[in-house]
């Protein structure tokens, strides 16, 4: 069956119950886009040493952090799952699995990590300054990682069961808060010292926390009767979020350290090439959201239909969930096609790195419709279970084609950034089309969870 016979019919009610979904997680991931924005402004006014500190950090918590995350793909898919299966009463013991999971998982790693916070900056930094203000705001962001693997493991509940509102809401919490107290600690005011950047790790340490307390208290309100804290999960349940989390978490943690590898690759290209690629993937990240949230509410779909054993419906969710973020992305990429030097330029201002990243740009964007493909199909399979396949198929065309390839490309056959981003564009069709045909292909129909 093809998609456009799987998606020829969508209905009004089924695409009113796509967007109902995927719009809350969409505007709860933009929004953490303009929280990024809002944070870099506030250290801006510290200098670039400040700056410079703080973006390091966020990226490194943000690469060791990312297996830890996996655990809200086992959530989500389970607590689907029950849900099509009318099991209500225990579509919240995934969730309780998932927190003593996040617990067990994230606080020795995140102690660990604590103490290493020195030996990662050396990596991605050489400057003894921006180590010096940027080890104390890590290690603030470092003591969150329990919560923030919580948190994950609340949305990937409230994704399943329909409830992505609060998801969106919880975040609002948790970024208003942030910028609040990031003027306090930062700047020094109601009486706190002024904390620099160590500050802005400050704040989002504790706006983290404040956003788990926000999703218990709407457990304890809205998941009781689901089974939120009725006891300990089975030994079974624990076993299955394993199976399922652990390669989803594999997978993220790839994905984010094969980017540095990327970054770092360009790098040995030119300073201007990385200075490009830097606002490049930015912007990459900003067009993809909607693939995303999409791709998140397609999993919730999916693992329900599968709990209601309709294998058929779940095949055609996860074609007319495309289609409609293919629409949505062509939609959002569209300017960086029409005016690539425009879009850039917001953002470059040394005329040379511009004339550099206005090509890669407009071929990124001219082709982001069709990496949607992946991006919703890939998450469609993780909300069936199939993490192993998915984690195969991402870190493989990844690390073992992509990344090779730009390294030959780029700096040993000094071919420059718009072929490396050619390279690079031609995988994520690669892979687009590789989970196509693991959906079309339906050995997912038969994942027991």
């Amino acid at each position: 069956m093809t998609a456009a016979a799987t998606t020829a019919g969508l209905s009004p009610a089924r695409r009113r119950r796509i967007l109902t979904l995927a719009l809350p997680i969409i505007g709860g991931m933009v929004s953490q886009n303009v929280l990024n924005l809002v944070d870099a402004y506030m250290v801006g006014h510290l200098g670039d040493v400040a700056l410079a500190a703080v973006g390091s950090g966020g990226f490194l918590n943000f690469v060791t952090s990312a297996f830890i995350l996996g655990v809200s793909a086992g959530v989500q898919a389970m607590a689907a799952r029950r849900v099509g299966e009318g099991r209500t009463h225990e579509t919240a013991v995934p969730l309780n699995g998932g927190l003593i999971l996040a617990l067990g998982l994230a606080l020795p790693w995140s102690l660990f990590l604590y103490s290493q916070a020195e030996l990662l900056y050396a990596v991605v930094t050489e400057d003894p300054a921006v180590v010096a203000e940027g080890v104390p705001y890590l290690r603030w962001r470092l003591l969150a990682m329990v919560p923030l693997a919580m948190n994950f493991a609340f949305r990937g509940f409230w994704n399943a069961t329909d409830r992505s509102m609060y998801y969106m809401g919880t975040l609002v919490v948790m970024h208003v808060s942030n910028i609040a107290l990031n003027a306090v600690f930062i700047f020094g005011l109601l009486g706190s010292p002024a904390m620099g950047a160590e500050g802005a790790g400050l704040a989002s340490a504790i706006s983290t926390f404040l956003g788990l307390l926000t999703y218990i208290a709407l457990a304890l309100r809205h998941a009781r009767p689901e089974g939120f804290l009725h006891g300990l999960p089975s030994r079974e349940t624990l076993v299955t979020m394993v199976r399922v989390s652990v390669p989803a978490g594999l997978q993220q943690f790839f994905f984010a350290a094969g980017m540095t590898a990327f970054v770092a690759i360009v790098g040995r290209i030119g300073t201007r090439e990385q200075a490009a690629t830097h606002i490049l993937i930015q912007l990459l990240l900003v067009g993809v959201l909607p693939g995303l949230g999409f791709g998140l509410a397609a999993a919730s779909l999916v693992g329900q239909a599968l709990g209601r054993r309709d294998p058929e419906d779940a095949r055609r969710w996860g074609w007319e969930v495309t289609r409609l973020a293919m629409g949505a992305v062509l939609v959002v990429s569209l300017p960086a096609v029409i005016w690539p030097t425009a879009v850039a330029g917001a953002f470059l201002h040394e005329p040379a790195t511009l004339a550099l990243a206005s090509a890669p740009l407009r071929l990124i964007a001219s082709t982001l419709f069709m990496d949607t493909v992946g991006s919703v199909l890939m998450n469609s399979l993780v909300g069936a279970g199939d993490t192993r396949r998915v984690m195969v198929v991402s870190i493989g065309l990844q690390w073992g084609l992509f990344l090779p390839a730009a390294y030959v490309i780029g700096p040993v056959l000094g071919h420059g950034l718009f072929a490396v981003f050619a390279a690079q564009v031609l995988y994520r069709l690669l892979q687009s089309a590789a989970f196509a045909w693991q959906w079309r292909r339906g050995a997912w129909q038969h994942i027991k969870l």
